[in-house]
Parts: C-alpha cells; sequence; structure tokens
C-alpha cells in the first residue's frame, strides 16, 4: 500500500464511520417503489368505492349526507383504505431496510433511527391534528392537499438524519400538496400521483443509485 495514500483511506473511513452514527443510511430504494404501489393500489380501490369519473366529481362530497350530516361510510372506508397502505408500506420498508442493514452490517434501530423518526413525526402529527380541525369544520376537500403538504414537510425535516435525496421528494410531496389545494376537487388524483408515482419514481432512482 502507498504510504501517501493511507492517510486518505483513514480519512475516509473516519467520515464514514461518522455518517454511519448520525444518518441512517439503510432506507431500501425497492421500500419506495412498493409504498407507491400500495398507494396505487388504495386509490384505485378509492375510486371504484366513490364511483368516481373522467370529469373530476369531488370525492368530498360524499362525506355528506343529503341532509348535511357526516356520511359514517365514507369516513369508515377512508380511514381504513389509507391505515392499510400505511401498515403494508411499514411492513415492508422495515423488512427490507432490515436486510440492508444487515449486510452492511449495522443496526436497523440505533441513535440514528431514533432523530430520524422523531424529527419526522413531528410535522406528521401536527399535519394529522391539523386534517382533524380540518373534518371537525367540514373542510374535507382540504385534507389531501394538508396530508401531502405535511408530509413532504416531514421529509424535508428528516432529511438530514438520513439521504439527502429525501429533500427533493419532500419537496415535490408539498409541491404536489399546493397544486392539490388549487385544484381540490382532483384530490385522489392527486394524492396518487404524491404518494404512488413519487414514491416509485423515487425507489427507481435511488436503487439505481446506491444499491446496484
Amino acid at each position: 500500500m502507498d504510504k501517501k495514500t493511507e492517510p486518505m483511506e483513514t480519512l475516509s473511513d473516519i467520515r464514514s464511520m461518522m455518517e454511519r452514527s448520525v444518518r441512517f443510511i439503510s432506507l431500501n430504494g425497492l421500500s419506495g417503489v412498493f409504498a407507491g404501489l400500495f398507494a396505487l393500489v388504495g386509490a384505485a380501490a378509492a375510486y371504484m368505492f366513490l364511483k368516481l369519473n373522467h370529469t373530476g366529481f369531488r370525492y368530498y362530497d360524499y362525506a355528506f349526507l343529503p341532509d348535511g350530516s357526516s356520511n359514517p361510510s365514507f369516513y369508515v372506508f377512508i380511514f381504513t383504505d389509507a391505515f392499510l397502505v400505511l401498515i403494508a408500506s411499514l411492513f415492508v420498508a422495515i423488512l427490507l431496510s432490515g436486510r440492508k442493514a444487515k449486510k452492511k452490517g449495522l443496526k436497523l434501530w440505533d441513535s440514528s433511527t431514533k432523530r430520524l423518526l422523531i424529527n419526522m413525526f413531528i410535522p406528521l402529527c401536527i399535519g394529522g391534528i391539523f386534517c382533524i380541525i380540518l373534518i371537525y369544520h367540514s373542510l374535507v376537500g382540504f385534507v389531501a392537499p394538508a396530508t401531502l403538504i405535511f408530509y413532504g414537510l416531514a421529509l424535508i425535516n428528516a432529511s438530514k438524519y438520513t439521504l439527502n435525496d429525501i429533500r427533493y421528494l419532500g419537496l415535490a410531496e408539498a409541491g404536489i400538496g399546493l397544486l392539490a389545494a388549487i385544484w381540490i376537487g382532483y384530490g385522489l388524483f392527486f394524492w396518487a400521483v404524491g404518494f404512488g408515482v413519487l414514491h416509485i419514481v423515487y425507489g427507481i432512482v435511488m436503487y439505481y443509485k446506491y444499491e446496484r
């Protein structure tokens, strides 16, 4: 080994160890692809349940009965649909990230994981409470934009504790949310684009960039 290269390699190893200690680098790109596919399946299920059509019928009109009261079946289906998509996505993400961490000789749950989750869940929890307030005031049409915007902010906030590329996904999600706030009648479409298409594109890019 060339003695001149030894200090550089040593510095590189130290930098790699420091990065592993402060950043969660076990995210698996394929988990993003699966999350996007699950989101598209959930959006398709909602489309069929609500019997929407190409004219852009407002999905949130189903949130109310003819007498103006809340429609329980709408909320039961929407929350069940979203919950199943979330659980499936988390299960695959934990499974694939765990395999990647094991392959790299890293721990899936450590201080970097805790920092990532804390910084991600703060905006998500605030956004969830805000969405409940919107529903309380019968502003159901703004729930879809709010979920996308706060999810984007959560990714941006957590990006400093994992791969920097997540910041760009967060910006894109927030941007889609702002568009959804303009065309609130197409909330389900923007949900499919934000949680579905963007995750698939992001997952493919991350897979070829870091795992191929």
